[in-house]
């Protein structure tokens, strides 16, 4: 991890393996912000964090008297505290669109991730696999057109998606080279690439591909 040794006025509880926390590590990295990383896993949080967080939930992230326990929140939180570069686009109706992209990535994509990994039902795994993957080859054609998720520009939206497209493998989905695949794969290629990406990534993470 990209981490600074010395305490910091920010804290970051992150989970290694969680999607959430990656998506708000990547920010972190993005902004180049000074931060005292926790790393620990959703099973068993530090034995502080159940004085900060009502939920006792990872990710949380601490500013001075700020605690934030929602990915979502955390992200556009940082963008405005640290506002270059830019992760959100300037004009209202350019940022709604992304909002809601985040909304739907997180509806049809990241719920199917959760369910992968947490499901007991060799059913509901498999259906969800199948979901995931038809999701992503479905709309692989549109990075065709633009550098990042519908934009010109690196945006939170990228943020929440490297996660789910770097755990692949882990999930047991294959996206095959191909016509179709073709921009999709060049896009993971482009993402993973970043600094950011590879700063933000936990050791459990970067074993979660060969």
């Amino acid at each position: 991890m990209g981490v600074v040794a010395k305490r910091s006025s920010m804290t970051f509880f992150s989970d290694s393996a969680s999607q959430y926390s990656h998506r708000v590590r990547i920010v972190l990295a993005e902004k180049g912000v000074t931060v005292d990383m926790i790393e620990s896993d959703g099973a068993h949080p530090p034995a502080e964090l159940a004085d900060l967080n009502p939920y006792n939930s990872l990710p949380t992230l601490v500013d001075r008297d700020l605690v934030l326990y929602e990915s979502k929140v955390m992200m556009e939180y940082l963008d405005e505290r640290f506002p270059h570069p830019p992760l959100l686009p300037v004009y209202p109706v350019a940022r709604a669109e992304s909002r809601l992209y985040i909304h739907r990535i997180e509806k049809d994509w990241c719920s199917l991730v959760d369910s992968i990994q947490h499901s007991r039902s060799d059913n509901v795994v498999s259906k969800a696999t199948k979901e995931l993957r038809d999701g992503l080859v479905g709309i692989a054609p549109i990075f065709a057109e633009k550098p990042f998720f519908m934009s010109e520009e690196f945006t939170l939206v990228d943020c929440c998606l490297a996660p789910i497209l770097w755990r692949l493998p882990s999930l047991g989905i294959d996206i095959r080279p191909g016509k179709q695949t073709k921009p999709l794969l060049a896009y993971m290629d482009a993402l993973f690439g970043r600094e950011s990406f590879q700063e933000s990534l936990s050791e459990q993470e970067r074993e979660m591909r060969p």
